[in-house]
C-alpha cells in the first residue's frame, strides 16, 4: 500500500470534504435513541444519499455494486466523514460491515445478487444472530438445532445480543446441523428473512441505557436450504470470514473517534484550572498517559492500512483482526479511563453537570467501552487465537467434567 496520496486521490478527498460539507447541513435532526423505527428511516435515509452519490460501499468491488475503491481511498472516506462527525452506518452496521463483505467472499451469485443492491442502497437492514445464552466467547457450543426437512431447515433455539433485531429485514444466523460432529464441523451459516412465522424478539436494554440489542427466540422456523452460505457444516469457516471483517475493519471509524475524543480530553484538561494554579494539562503524569494512548490510536491506524489492504485484495485478514480487535478495545477502555480522570466528578453523570457542558457524550462512551473487550470475541479469545494461529503454541487444553 503506497500511503502517498496520488492526484487522483487528493481529488476523491476534496471533492467527499465538498459533498459533506454541502450534505450535512441538510440532514435531518437525529431521533431518539429509543425510537428505532424513526431511527432505522434516519440511518437507512443517510445510506441512500451516499449510495446516490457514489459513496456507498466504497471498498465494495465495482461489480457488487461498491466504488471499486483503492484503500487508501477508503481511509480517506472513513477519515474525512468521521471528522465531519457524518452519521455512523447505524442500523446499516450489520448488513454493510459483516453480513455484505461475508457474501461477496463466500456468498452464491443468487445470495449477492439479492442482496448486496439493497444493502448498499440501504433497503435492507441486517442483524447477527451468532451468541446464546449458553454460548457467547466459546461460539462453537451453540445449540441452536437446524433440522433438515426437504428444501427446509427447521431452525429451534435462542440468540442472545442479536444487535437491531426490532428493525431488521434478515438475520446472518449460526445453526447447529450435526449435532454428531465435533463442535466447530457441525455448523451452518443461514440467511434468515426475519418475518418468517416462529421469529420472536425480545428487546434488551444495557447498562448504558441502550436498547439496540434483543433475544431472539426461534420456534420451528422454517428457512430455505438455498439460503445456506457456504456448504453444509461449514458455517465455521464463513464465520471467521465474518469475524475477521468485524474485528478487523468494522472499528474503523472507532478509531477516528478515539483521536477526536484525545484531542477533547487535551482541551479539556487545559481548560480546567486546579488549586494552586495552573490547569490540569500541567500534570506530567496526564500528559505522559495521553501521548501513549494516541501513540497507540496511531500505530492501530498503521494496522488498519494493512487489514484494509489484505480485505481490498481478497485476502481476509484474521491475524490482523484480532491483533487489531485486542488491541483497540483495551486502548478505548483507557481513553475511557483518562476521560474520568480529567472529567472529575462530571464523569458519574451522563448528562452534563453545571459548569461541564458538552461531557455527557464522554461518560456515554466510556460506558460503552465496558463491552468492547467481549464483543466481537473476548479479548482472553483473541490471545488463544493468536498464540494458536500466528504463533504456533500448543492448543489450550479442553477440560471435561467427570
Amino acid at each position: 500500500m503506497d500511503l502517498r496520496f496520488s492526484p487522483a486521490e487528493l481529488a476523491f478527498r476534496e471533492n467527499l470534504r465538498g459533498w459533506l460539507a454541502q450534505t450535512l447541513p441538510t440532514l435531518p435532526a437525529r431521533p431518539h435513541r429509543d425510537d428505532w423505527p424513526a431511527r432505522r428511516r434516519f440511518d437507512t435515509g443517510w445510506q441512500r444519499r451516499l449510495f446516490d452519490a457514489g459513496y456507498a460501499g466504497v471498498d465494495w468491488p465495482a461489480e457488487h455494486g461498491g466504488r471499486g475503491a483503492s484503500p487508501t481511498e477508503q481511509l480517506i472516506f472513513l477519515e474525512e466523514t468521521a471528522a465531519a462527525r457524518a452519521p455512523y452506518v447505524g442500523a446499516n452496521f450489520v448488513g454493510l460491515l459483516h453480513a455484505g463483505p461475508t457474501l461477496i467472499t463466500a456468498g452464491s451469485q443468487a445470495q449477492r445478487a439479492a442482496h448486496l443492491p439493497r444493502i448498499l442502497r440501504g433497503d435492507e437492514v441486517w442483524c447477527q444472530g451468532f451468541s446464546e445464552p449458553d454460548a457467547g466467547s466459546d461460539l462453537a457450543s451453540l445449540r441452536t438445532r437446524a433440522v433438515r426437512d426437504g428444501d427446509d431447515y427447521v431452525v429451534n433455539g435462542r440468540k442472545l445480543w442479536t444487535s437491531m433485531a426490532q428493525v431488521a429485514d434478515y438475520c446472518e444466523l449460526l445453526v447447529r446441523t450435526d449435532a454428531a460432529a465435533p463442535p466447530h464441523r457441525g455448523i451452518s451459516w443461514l440467511i434468515l428473512p426475519m418475518d418468517t412465522p416462529g421469529v420472536q424478539i425480545r428487546p434488551l436494554r444495557t447498562a448504558g441505557g441502550s436498547s439496540e440489542f434483543s433475544e431472539l427466540i426461534l420456534d420451528d422456523v422454517r428457512v430455505p436450504v438455498a439460503n445456506r452460505v457456504g456448504a453444509e457444516n461449514e458455517g465455521w469457516r464463513v464465520a471467521m470470514v465474518t469475524f475477521s471483517f468485524e474485528r478487523g475493519t468494522a472499528f474503523i471509524g472507532e478509531v477516528v473517534e478515539s483521536r477526536n475524543i484525545l484531542a477533547e480530553l487535551a482541551a479539556i484538561a487545559r481548560a480546567t484550572p486546579v488549586p494552586g494554579g495552573g490547569t490540569l494539562w500541567d500534570d506530567a503524569a496526564l500528559r505522559r498517559d495521553a501521548g501513549r494512548l494516541s501513540a497507540e490510536v496511531h500505530g492501530l491506524w498503521a494496522l488498519i492500512q494493512l487489514n484494509v489492504s489484505q480485505a481490498s485484495a481478497g485476502i481476509v485478514p484474521e491475524r490482523g483482526a484480532s491483533v487489531f480487535k485486542l488491541r483497540f478495545t483495551e486502548n478505548r477502555q483507557r481513553i475511557g479511563d483518562l476521560a474520568a480522570r480529567v472529567l472529575g466528578r462530571a464523569a458519574l453523570a451522563i448528562s452534563d453537570l453545571p459548569g461541564r457542558a458538552g461531557t455527557g457524550h464522554l461518560v456515554e462512551d466510556r460506558i460503552t467501552t465496558l463491552a468492547y473487550t467481549i464483543a466481537a470475541g473476548t479479548s482472553q479469545i483473541q490471545k488463544n487465537i493468536l498464540a494458536e494461529r500466528a504463533l504456533g503454541l500448543p492448543k489450550e487444553p479442553r477440560w471435561t467434567s467427570r
